[in-house]
């Protein structure tokens, strides 16, 4: 009789676990899992602090999927506490719940993408929609100066002593919807600060958040996603920062209404980069609840060892936007069965 996906799935991860052992001495293993969306946005909206269970059993129905990888999405404003938003979903008990979640994900076994998603900084330019905030209640164009590096110190801080843990400094910069001349946006991009004419606010670099990082004795790997939204990475190598740890990603995100959403771009643009650094593909995903896009993106990524994770194990409804499951027990959507085989797929 044919094994249930789930026995199987539960199967290949053990096996898997013991072929890590065995290739040890190799390089390191392909991440491929999830995003898990809700901190970024649930402090600021009065809805608490995640969305959804985030205990030990909604993490071993995770490991039923083969996920090794959760990228779990951060708010600026409620890890540092400020701007007056709901007092209980803020500041230490904001941090001591993304601790202890992040916790029983390293004990399950799990690598830990912590992504600053949400940011200070009055942007209503294009590309924003309606958010026209000071708070960190919206994805902003760019990191603003005056918080965003104390999030980075305070956090680095707190994970430095685990190498499980990455971080990954932007989720998706846009200065070139700012700075209209792309070498100019690129500068701006690493740069920060003057380099960012047309801001509101002042502008932290890539550099800023990376020097932060590692002004306190951390050494993780850190994540720097390029420009329009991560997808472009066309001169992430020219203007990458500096590391002084020697320890940095490429980030880039993938889906079918990005421009580079094809094979001839990926081999172009993503396949040199990752010959020289790790690639994290921290978001994949499409439009239309389906999974024709994504299957052909990581059947390419899987071809190149490189990792990826799907946007997003929330229960939304997939029909307006990438969602993986329909329900906290892990059930697939149309969308999520396209990740879920092939995580589930020895590759």
């Amino acid at each position: 009789m044919l094994l249930r996906v789930v026995e199987f799935c539960s199967l290949l991860l053990a096996f898997q676990v013991v072929l890590a052992v065995v290739l040890a001495d190799q390089q390191s293993k392909q991440l491929r899992g999830v995003n898990r969306s809700g901190a970024e946005y649930s402090c600021v909206k009065n809805l608490g602090i995640f969305e959804g269970p985030v205990d030990d059993n909604a993490i071993k129905t995770m490991k039923k999927w083969n996920i090794n990888v959760v990228r779990v999405p951060l708010n600026e404003d409620c890890w540092l506490g400020i701007n007056g938003h709901t007092p209980s979903f803020i500041g230490s008990n904001y941090q001591n719940a993304v601790i202890n979640y992040v916790k029983l994900l390293r004990q399950n076994d799990m690598t830990v993408i912590l992504d600053l998603h949400w940011t200070d900084g009055i942007y209503g330019g294009p590309g924003q929609g309606d958010c026209y905030d000071n708070a960190a209640k919206c994805q902003k164009p760019m990191p603003d100066k005056e918080n965003a590096p104390k999030f980075w110190k305070s956090v680095a801080s707190q994970f430095k002593n685990d190498e499980g843990i990455i971080f990954d400094l932007f989720n998706e910069p846009f200065p070139d919807m700012v700075v209209n001349d792309k070498s100019a946006a690129w500068k701006c991009w690493r740069d920060g600060g003057s380099a960012c004419p047309g801001f509101q606010f002042e502008v932290a670099g890539m550099s800023d958040l990376l020097n932060a990082v590692r002004s306190t004795g951390a050494t993780n790997l850190v994540m720097v996603g390029g420009l329009t939204w991560a997808n472009d990475l066309s001169r992430w190598e020219e203007f990458v920062p500096s590391d002084p740890a020697n320890n940095i990603a490429a980030s880039w995100h993938s889906y079918n209404f990005n421009a580079c959403n094809n094979k001839n771009c990926w081999e172009s643009q993503i396949a040199p980069i990752a010959t020289k650094y790790p690639v994290i593909v921290g978001e994949i995903g499409e439009h239309g609840c389906t999974h024709s896009y994504i299957d052909g993106l990581m059947e390419w990524l899987d071809s190149k060892g490189i990792s990826y994770l799907g946007w997003t194990w929330n229960t939304w409804d997939c029909s307006s936007g990438p969602s993986l499951i329909s329900d906290y027990s892990g059930t697939p959507t149309e969308f999520g069965k396209g990740l879920k085989n092939r995580l589930c797929k020895s590759t």
